[in-house]
């Protein structure tokens, strides 16, 4: 390892200072400590979020939850009234890599860190969430600009997400088997205003099939997902499966993930 300062504010005005001079930002680690031991990242300033007051917990809010930027993963799985609420968001966060991520990894580092194959974005997507910062809110339909990139500005820190209640919803994620990242993760829900499909681990970022909401706005049917053509042109190929492979998957998840709901 290299050598950095390190500094451990108690709040978040004290935190987007030192991001806002240069500073890194180390929520769970599960991202940033990997990439810094490969050299792939050289901070000169590491920013532990951990000691900040008030971004973790899990609250009620009318028809939403608030989840802090700081809640771990294992936290998420295991909070008994959003198991009952939005049980998809909460299976979502119990098949996160393995139980020691799970046991430090958070909701804030995984959204903002925006890995094409991490299943947090698919939530947020799929669900209509809102991202909470300490200047703003942002609705997810445009926080996630692409690979690696989100709308976040820079010092600008996450504190919380807000996920608005659905009427139903499911995650299927078909995962890699040595990283559990999403090879095809397919976020669906019904929501008083429609049906929403979120896409992760498929393409460069996190996105929303439109063919798909639309067919199951109209008919909420696996016959109707399945009369989608899933295009692969703008899917990834690689060791792991080619786009075409992609594009199936997306089509026989979605399928799955109506007739779950449907069951």
């Amino acid at each position: 390892m290299y050598a950095f300062t390190f500094e451990a504010p108690s709040t978040v005005a004290a935190a987007a200072a030192l991001a806002q001079a240069g500073g890194k930002l180390l929520a769970g680690g599960q991202s940033l400590l990997p990439s810094m031991k490969l050299r792939l990242s050289a901070p000169e300033q590491v920013v532990d979020l951990n000691q900040v007051a008030g971004l973790s917990g899990i609250r009620r809010e009318g028809n939403s939850f608030v989840i802090g930027a700081m809640t771990r993963h294992m936290d998420v799985a295991a909070h008994a009234e959003l198991q009952a609420a939005i049980p998809a968001l909460a299976d979502l966060a119990a098949h996160i890599g393995d139980r020691q991520v799970r046991a430090r990894g958070t909701l804030g580092g995984s959204v903002a860190n925006n890995d094409p194959a991490a299943c947090y974005p698919s939530a947020l997507l799929g669900l209509g969430a809102t991202v909470i910062t300490d200047r703003r809110e942002i609705a997810a339909d445009d926080f996630f600009l692409g690979m690696y990139t989100t709308a976040l500005e820079d010092g600008e820190i996450i504190t919380a997400v807000r996920f608005p209640i659905p009427r139903r919803a499911a995650y299927l994620k078909f995962k890699q088997a040595a990283s559990r990242f999403s090879l095809v993760g397919v976020f669906l829900s019904q929501t008083d205003a429609g049906v929403r499909v979120a896409i992760t681990g498929a393409a460069s970022a996190v996105f929303r099939h439109a063919g798909l909401e639309a067919a199951l706005n109209q008919s909420f049917t696996p016959e109707a997902a399945a009369a989608v053509k899933i295009d692969p042109s703008d899917l990834n190929t690689d060791i792991h499966a080619s786009a075409a492979y992609r594009a199936n998957l997306i089509s026989v998840q979605t399928q799955r993930a109506v007739a779950q709901l449907l069951a």
